[in-house]
């Protein structure tokens, strides 16, 4: 990829992934005008991540110098100027938030509490322990509410499960620690010179802190398959049939992160294992069929 695509990180757009979370758990995804919405939505949050990547290679360029990956990023490799970067940041956010508006005020409003919350985190909250990862897990729930505030236009009534905005919540939570512990892994004494609130973390605090939300994220979604709720609003039962696939997924990064020394990258992580990425693929046609196909 040219020096401007690879500066967008379109690699991570799969992050991007959790705005389907409304047109699928709605029962809508057979239905062309809800996701012809969800997939613009998807683009919309595709647009406004990499208008904040730009800016935040922006601002840490220097840093990603002395990383052993990130110093081939674009701007810390001297490909792109840094007032280019910016210039296409700035047009990023502006073209993805008026595509937000275009589609719906609702989106609007959601989008901008995501580009601000990015921000704040870039400019500041990304230097306070804890703070960080909240901050980077509360991004996914308003992808997450994102893919549902596109489709009230179509139906008001539509509507995320709180179950499924925890499991969100604590997904992300589960991958960010993840990367902490790879970074400090990886960058041994040098890792607070990469990112400051890494002075505050140590290998042996996250390993306490990733079982636990890795508890919580399974235990959210499979309350959520038996939740009443959840049963009369998808008419049906059989969603629980699929905890068994997300406890393997969960497991597998685990042991990915544990013996194998990655979480530096989710995305790449999920492309180049192939058993994860088998156990992540099985479990979305599994969600499908139960359903869509009864």
């Amino acid at each position: 990829m040219t020096p401007l695509v690879r500066l967008g990180r379109p690699k991570q757009w799969i992050k991007n992934v959790v705005v389907f979370a409304g047109v699928v758990f709605a029962g809508r995804l057979s239905e062309p005008e809800f996701l012809i919405r969800a997939i613009l939505a998807f683009v919309v949050f595709c647009v406004l991540s990499s208008a904040i990547y730009v800016f935040n290679d922006v601002l840490d360029m220097e840093k990603d110098r002395r990383h052993p990956e990130k110093r081939s990023r674009p701007i810390a490799a001297g490909q792109v100027r840094r007032g280019t970067a910016l210039v296409l940041s700035g047009l990023f956010a502006a073209l993805g938030l008026t595509a937000a508006f275009v589609l719906g005020p609702r989106l609007g409003i959601t989008c901008v509490g995501f580009v601000v919350l990015n921000l704040l985190y870039t400019l500041w909250l990304k230097r306070h322990v804890i703070v960080d990862v909240m901050v980077i897990s509360v991004s996914f729930m308003l992808r997450a509410i994102g893919g549902v505030e596109v489709l009230r236009d179509l139906e008001p009534e539509i509507a995320l499960s709180a179950w499924l905005l925890l499991c969100t919540f604590f997904l992300a939570l589960f991958m960010a620690f993840g990367k902490r512990r790879s970074e400090l892994v990886l960058l041994d004494r040098e890792a607070s010179e990469h990112r400051v609130s890494l002075s505050d973390y140590s290998v042996a605090l996250l390993d306490i802190i990733i079982p636990m939300v890795t508890a919580c994220a399974i235990l959210a979604f499979a309350i959520y398959t038996i939740w009443p709720d959840t049963r009369a609003k998808l008419g049906t039962d059989k969603l629980v049939y699929t905890v068994p696939l997300v406890v393997y997924g969960f497991f597998r990064y685990l042991f990915l992160i544990r013996e194998r020394g990655l979480g530096g990258n989710p995305s790449e992580i999920l492309f180049n294992d192939r058993p994860l990425f088998a156990g992540v693929l099985a479990w979305m046609v599994a969600i499908v069929a139960v359903l869509y196909f009864r």
